[in-house]
C-alpha cells in the first residue's frame, strides 16, 4: 500500500511538474516575443529618425538650392536692371550732348544773321545819309565851278574849297567813291542816259557827257550818273 501510494504520489509530483513546465513555456514563448519586440522598437525608432533626418537633410539641399536659384536669378534680374539703368542713362546723354549741339547751332546761326542784319542796317542807314548830303556836295561843286578865275585865290573861295575837300575825303573814307562817266563806255548799272547825239568821230555808245555826277557806297550804286550818251 505504501508503495502504490508512494507511487501515485510520484506520478502526481511528475504531473504537476509537467503542468507547472507546461504553463511556463507559453511564458518564456511571450518573454521571447517581447525581448523580439522589444529590440525591434529601437531599430524602428532608429530607422525612423533617420528616414526623417535623411527628409529634412533632402529638403534643406532643395532649399539652399533654390536659393542659389533665387540668388542666381536675382543677380541676373539685377544685372540686366544695371545694364538698363546704363543703356537709358546714356541715350540721356545722347540726347542732351544732340540739344546742346543743336542748340549751339541754332546761337551761331542766329548770331551770324544778326550780324548781317546789324551791317545791311548799318549801311542802309549809311545809305540813306550818303543820299541826302549829295546835293550838298552838288552845290559846292556847282558853286566852286562858277568862280572866275580872277576870284580863286579868294579866301572865302579858298576856304569853301577846302570844305568842300575834307567833305570828299571823308566820304572817301567811309567808302564813297564817283562813278566815272566821261569817257567810258554806257552802262545802265551806273550811268542813266537822258540824251542822245549822233557823232562821227566818236564810239558807238559812249558817254560825252556828265550832267550829274554819281556815286558808289561800296560797290552799290547810291546814285546813277546822269549823262548824255552819242551814236
Amino acid at each position: 500500500m505504501d508503495q502504490e501510494k508512494q507511487r501515485e504520489e510520484a506520478q502526481a509530483a511528475e504531473e504537476l511538474q509537467e503542468e507547472y513546465k507546461a504553463g511556463e513555456e507559453p511564458q518564456a514563448g511571450d518573454n521571447v516575443e517581447n525581448q523580439e519586440n522589444a529590440g525591434e522598437e529601437p531599430e524602428a525608432e532608429a530607422e525612423s529618425e533617420a528616414q526623417e533626418q535623411a527628409e529634412e537633410e533632402t529638403q534643406q539641399s532643395q532649399g539652399e538650392e533654390a536659393e542659389a536659384e533665387e540668388k542666381e536669378a536675382d543677380g541676373g534680374k539685377s544685372f540686366f536692371k544695371k545694364k538698363k539703368k546704363e543703356d537709358k542713362k546714356e541715350l540721356r546723354i545722347a540726347e542732351l550732348e544732340d540739344r546742346v549741339k543743336r542748340q549751339l547751332a541754332e546761337f551761331e546761326n542766329f548770331r551770324n544773321r544778326t550780324e548781317k542784319e546789324k551791317s545791311h542796317m548799318y549801311e542802309v542807314g549809311a545809305r540813306d545819309v550818303i543820299e541826302k548830303m549829295l546835293p550838298v556836295v552838288d552845290n559846292f561843286e556847282r558853286g566852286l565851278a562858277a568862280v572866275p578865275e580872277d576870284q580863286k585865290s579868294d579866301p572865302f573861295v579858298e576856304g569853301m574849297d577846302k570844305i568842300y575837300k575834307q567833305l570828299m575825303t571823308t566820304l572817301s573814307e567811309l567808302g564813297v567813291a564817283p562813278i566815272e562817266a566821261v569817257g567810258q563806255e554806257f552802262d545802265p548799272n551806273f550811268h542813266n542816259a537822258v540824251m542822245h547825239v549822233e557823232d562821227e568821230e566818236l564810239g558807238e555808245n559812249m558817254v560825252t557827257e556828265e550832267f550829274q555826277k554819281g556815286y558808289l557806297y561800296k560797290e552799290t550804286v547810291i546814285r546813277h550818273s546822269m549823262v548824255k550818251v552819242a551814236n
